[in-house]
């Protein structure tokens, strides 16, 4: 087992490992997690290695809901082992009914919630998270809703992603007025080089304690060390359906990052990791793995280097001219 770091999430008493599993793999067509063996592999990975954080969504998978499905059976006996969080309120195409485009409404979430439970079989659920803002529905309603939810039992604590700073301190002071439970995690896309949550969503999550959940932070992968300017593995996610990513990327900053590294001895990955555990308020870096050796080595890089107050500075400013 991987000697892994454990962290609070937030204003809570949940306790999540600082490397998590993104689960938006599980079911995608063309990967080797596409099927439940595949799926099985990588999930059995991850325990084994004291990963105990699961992130996934509702919407994930070839077919809406397949993440969640797969998972559940996976998860089979396992359940006790692991911190599962899910996400609601992206377009499920029907599959809970007509919504209007309005799914942050206490109808909506009364039927999200019993598809993905019963698509993960689990009674419950330890991190529900609103997936994007509902901007027809009063966050009152969103948050008195998650409230029951929790008071029965179904969910155990709540956050949300891809939500503004200002809204952010919206919902804090919404929940604080009603006396509902208040978020406990923001989820928003950070990496060296997608830098703009430090503008407002950190300084938001800072101030109110909420534990911070990146996803994309190897962005999509180009920080694993395994990508040049001529290209990468054939079956990665970049190559197979992002490669305007790889053709963008800055890398003159990127081979500067890469000399970094060299001369400290430790790998793009280990540093990646490092700097972005380093951050304020960050609690566990949400990295996706399609096979069983992914995951390990994530764990492992996890804890593999601690850098000082200056390098993770220094790393920062390799980004700053190019980060956006």
């Amino acid at each position: 087992m991987a000697d892994i770091d454990y962290r609070t999430l937030g204003p809570s008493g949940l306790i999540v490992s600082t490397i998590g599993l993104g689960c938006n793999n599980f079911g995608r067509t063309g990967t080797a997690t596409e099927t439940q063996e595949g799926t099985n592999a990588v999930i059995d990975a991850a325990i084994d290695a004291g990963v105990t954080f699961f992130d996934t969504a509702d919407i994930y998978g070839a077919e809406r809901g397949l993440s969640e499905t797969l998972m559940g059976n996976a998860l089979t006996g396992k359940r006790d082992k692991i911190v599962l969080a899910t996400k609601f309120g992206m377009d499920m195409g029907g599959l809970n009914g007509p919504d209007w485009g309005v799914r942050g409404s206490r109808r909506y979430i009364r039927l999200a919630v019993e598809s993905s439970l019963r698509r993960l079989r689990t009674d419950w659920i330890d991190l529900y998270q609103l997936h994007r803002p509902d901007p027809s529905t009063p966050i009152e309603e969103t948050l008195a809703t998650l409230d029951d939810l929790i008071t029965e039992g179904k969910v155990r604590y709540i956050g949300h992603s891809n939500l503004a700073g200002w809204e952010i301190a919206e919902a804090e002071f919404t929940a604080q007025l009603h006396g509902h439970p208040k978020f406990i995690s923001a989820q928003n896309e950070y990496s060296l080089i997608v830098r703009d949550a430090e503008k407002e969503v950190l300084p938001a999550v800072n101030r109110y304690g909420l534990g911070f959940l990146p996803f994309f932070p190897l962005y999509n992968g180009l920080f694993t060390g395994k990508f040049s300017r001529d290209g990468g593995p054939a079956d990665s996610r970049i190559m197979m359906i992002r490669k305007h990513l790889l053709d963008d990327a800055p890398w003159d900053a990127i081979e500067r990052y890469r000399a970094f590294c060299d001369e400290r001895g430790v790998t793009m990955l280990q540093a990646t990791f490092a700097w972005l555990l380093a951050q304020p308020g960050l609690t566990s870096v949400i990295a996706g793995a399609t096979r069983p050796e992914q995951i390990v080595q994530n764990a492992e890089a996890a804890t593999a280097w601690r850098p000082t107050a200056e390098e993770v500075a220094e790393i920062s400013s390799l980004f700053s001219e190019t980060a956006r």
